[in-house]
């Protein structure tokens, strides 16, 4: 069983922790996005965590089942007005299986970097290939690793540094390794969370080994064009 890193002490702060990533309109241009891709067919969500991106998906009309492997922050989501209703299977995404075929799948915010091995990455798309039908497509949101920043031989890099909020990303070259810490001082609080950082290409072979094809590769949810200087990337796959 995967380790779980969100547990009731992150929960219970996690949605006032979010930053730009809970902006209402960050989060309407995902949802969007991801209701255009799914069609008239159900998504399968990844790391649904506390609903941030699924409720307002079923919002739209979109039948939403998710995978996540925190019963803590499966709680938060529960706990919403509709949550209660959205299916969601308990365990690690990379392998744990749900009933019903899929037009689209997707694991947003970073999330994919939580399966902390290339093999669990490649077991994570062929979990996705089996739950989509033919067409349809698998969405992956994820940052570039800020390696240009990283000055030789050191290993942190401050993201943020506030009075609400100390993170520092820590980084191992060697392994593709990023561990994410985050201080909170009034609060006395600290967490972390490691992680795998995967190249565009990388992912792209993935994809390939799993049955699926490049579709687009956007900068951002308002379908920013990918360049050499995108600090993240929202690729779409498409199940042959």
């Amino acid at each position: 069983m995967a380790e779980n890193y969100f547990g009731e002490n992150v929960a219970a702060r996690y949605d006032e922790t979010l930053g730009e990533w809970g902006d209402p309109e960050v989060v309407e241009s995902a949802v969007e996005c991801l209701a255009a891709l799914a069609g008239d067919g159900a998504a399968l969500e990844l790391g649904i965590g506390t609903g941030r991106i699924a409720l307002p998906l079923v919002a739209r009309g979109v039948r939403v089942q998710g995978i996540d492997l925190s019963e803590a922050m499966v709680a938060r989501l529960r706990a919403k007005p509709g949550g209660d209703e959205i299916a969601v299977a308990i365990g690690n995404f990379a392998t744990t299986g749900v009933d019903g075929v899929f037009s689209l799948a997707y694991v947003v915010f970073n999330t994919i970097m939580n399966l902390r091995t290339q093999d669990a990455q490649v077991a994570c798309f062929e979990n996705v290939g089996a739950h989509l039908e033919s067409g349809g497509c698998f969405v992956v949101e994820i940052m570039l690793p800020e390696l240009q920043r990283l000055p030789l031989g050191a290993r942190f890099l401050a993201f943020d540094v506030s009075a609400e909020h100390l993170g520092f990303d820590e980084y191992d070259l060697v392994q593709q390794r990023l561990t994410s810490h985050h201080y909170y001082p009034a609060e006395h609080a600290y967490s972390t969370f490691p992680g795998r950082y995967a190249w565009p290409a990388e992912l792209d072979l993935m994809a390939q080994l799993a049955g699926m094809r490049l579709r687009e590769r956007w900068s951002d949810w308002n379908r920013a064009p990918f360049t050499a200087a995108s600090a993240k990337h929202i690729s779409i796959w498409e199940k042959a």
